[in-house]
Order: C-alpha cells, then sequence, then structure tokens
C-alpha cells in the first residue's frame, strides 16, 4: 500500500485559517461507511443523527500554550522553542528555531528573564533536551508567557486562544488541538445528553508528531509517533454497558478512536488502563472499540486520513473528500466535520 494512495487534490483557498463564529453551525458531512453514501447538514443535526443508548466519546485534553518566543544569551538573537515532552526534572523534549544555534550549553531566556532555559542535550531527529528555571507553578508562567502552537498551515493570528480548545477540555498536555471536537458547544452536548445519549472522556494528549508527514513511499515503512493516553474507570463502565445493551460506541475525533483501540480487548469490552500507545491504523486494521466516527477533514497522504480510510473504506473516503472539495467544505483543524456511520 503505497502513501500516495491517500492524496486528494486541495485547493489552498479551502483550508480554513479562522474558526467560524458559532462552533456547532460548521458543516457536517455524512458518510455510511456500507453504502458509500453522503449527505450534506450542519454540525448541530449530529443530535438527530445519535440514537438513545449510544456513547459519545470525548478526548479532554487540552492544548499547553506550548510555543515559547524569546532570545538566546548573550547573543540576544531571537529563538522559538515549541514543548513537546514533559521528560520531569524541569526537563522537556522541544522543537527549535533556528535548530542549530541551540547546541548543549545555549542558555535561553523568555518574558525579560521571567523563564530561564538550558539546552542539555540534542536527541534524535533534531529535537532538544531543555532544562527550565522558574519561579512558581510551570503552567502558570506558560499561560502568561507561552503562544498557542498552531499547526503549520494556519496562517492568520487566533484572537481567541480558547477557540483551538474544546468546550470539554480540562487535562493539559496537547501539542495540538484534539479537533474534531471544537464544533461542540456546552449547550450541544447537554441536549444530546438529555436524549439518552451517554457522554465519556479519555485523554490522549496529541504530540506534533500529528502534524509530521508520512515520508516513505510504502506505507507499512512509516514509524508512529508516541503519545500518552489514559481510559479511567468512568468511562470504561460507560463504554461496557453500552456494549452490553446493545448501543454504538461514537467516537469523537481520531485521537479518541486510537485511545480506545490502542486499549480495546478482543472481545469488545474495556478495562481502566493508561500508557504509551504508537497505534498506527490504516486499511487492513480490524475495529473493535468504535462504532461510528466524527472527523474534520484531513491532510492528503497523512495518518490521519488513512485511519479514516481504514474505518469507512478507502474509495469511500476519497470519494467523500472529492464531493467535499467540489462542495467548497473548510478543510483541516479550523474547518468542517464529517460524520461516519
Amino acid at each position: 500500500m503505497k502513501t500516495s494512495d491517500f492524496y486528494y487534490d486541495l485547493p489552498q483557498e479551502l483550508i480554513a485559517q479562522t474558526p467560524i463564529e458559532k462552533r456547532d453551525s460548521s458543516r457536517l458531512l455524512t458518510l455510511n461507511r456500507v453504502t458509500g453514501k453522503t449527505g450534506h447538514h450542519h454540525f448541530y443535526e449530529l443530535i438527530d443523527m445519535l440514537k438513545p443508548g449510544d456513547c459519545l466519546v470525548m478526548n479532554n485534553s487540552r492544548v499547553l500554550p506550548a510555543r515559547l518566543l524569546g532570545v538566546r544569551d548573550p547573543s540576544g538573537g531571537h529563538v522559538e522553542v515549541l514543548l513537546l515532552r514533559d521528560m520531569g526534572d524541569k526537563c522537556w523534549e522541544c522543537m527549535t528555531k533556528p535548530g542549530r544555534k541551540t547546541q548543549p550549553g545555549q542558555k535561553l531566556s523568555f518574558g525579560d528573564g521571567q523563564l530561564k532555559a538550558e539546552v542539555v542535550e540534542s536527541l534524535d531527529g533534531g529535537n532538544k533536551l531543555i532544562r527550565f528555571e522558574y519561579d512558581g507553578i510551570f503552567l502558570e508562567v506558560l499561560e502568561r508567557l507561552g503562544n498557542m502552537p498552531l499547526p503549520p498551515y494556519i496562517k492568520e493570528r487566533l484572537e481567541d486562544p480558547e477557540r483551538y480548545q474544546t468546550v470539554y477540555s480540562k487535562e493539559v498536555g496537547s501539542a495540538a488541538a484534539p479537533t474534531a471536537g471544537l464544533h461542540f458547544t456546552k449547550e450541544m452536548l447537554s441536549r444530546i445528553e438529555q436524549s439518552g445519549v451517554k457522554l465519556a472522556y479519555v485523554t490522549l494528549h496529541v504530540g506534533i508528531g500529528t502534524f509530521r508527514p508520512v515520508k516513505v513511499d510504502d506505507v507499512n515503512e512509516h514509524k508512529m509517533h508516541s503519545e500518552y493516553c489514559v481510559i479511567p474507570k468512568e468511562t470504561v463502565d460507560i463504554l461496557n454497558e453500552t456494549r452490553k445493551n446493545g448501543g454504538r460506541i461514537v467516537a469523537v475525533g481520531t485521537t479518541t478512536c486510537r485511545t480506545l483501540e490502542s486499549f480495546v480487548n478482543e472481545d469488545g469490552s474495556f478495562i481502566e488502563r493508561s500508557g504509551w500507545t504508537d497505534i498506527f491504523i490504516y486499511p487492513g486494521y480490524r475495529f473493535k472499540a468504535i462504532d461510528a466516527l466524527v472527523t474534520n477533514f484531513h491532510l492528503p497522504e497523512s495518518t490521519l486520513i488513512m485511519l479514516v480510510s481504514a474505518f469507512a473504506g478507502k474509495e469511500n473516503t476519497l470519494a467523500a473528500y472529492d464531493e467535499a472539495v467540489q462542495e467548497r467544505y473548510r478543510f483541516f483543524s479550523f474547518g468542517d466535520a464529517m460524520f461516519i456511520s
């Protein structure tokens, strides 16, 4: 299976640069994965597509304001640091720019010295291990000094940082938003719950690897990045009850899907778990955890469109994407959504 099998032609102007005014007014393309039939709706109509007894599962990870702009000491040259992973002892794995000028021993300063750091080690792949020095609580320092790490295809400034967070975000730790959930409002979730649909939450901290392109021609040779995820007991109980009663498990986003598929038992049941996952889902994969998927439109040749193709079928998926292009849907993080059932 070739990476090029998952290419589609996307006009640049269809890449959404800003969120629309009302979250749940985005468009929603429905796709029946058995028949390939599509439909065109608005996201708030998802309520009518869910059934009493279904379970809607969401990723409650919250995006870290992980992009730091500072200077290199003593030269004063600019530096950009993107926090990727907390390694403990005040050390983080980071991406830096310019990379060649952030070698071990280089000291850094942010916010006129409110936050100081030193590059400790160069890691495989070009990332750096950086140790930070600060007073107080690191997350509070980041809230003051950090910026949202928007995807590289978004060029416009985000006026309200909360628009790159889901309304149910809770557990801080992601380098990117689980964007399928950006369409929900608190009011919509309340209405869904009142209709007899269970709401449940998992946590997967999205890594920056989600934006990395697949660089190999053969899909089987791609090495997937690892991300930390959790299925708490409360969610396990809801999922197992849903299974027992014949309801559907509806995953909101590829991150939720990957979490559930990583920790599901062979018989489709769940137990409370946490840990790292590098699961790579592409056509040929046998789904055990989910019955339906809410997802955004993803980059050509990405691992995310491969996951969607595994669930809906490659031909169905690419045909739906072509239809979305023709119908002028908005693509990627701030774009429109799909409901695949």
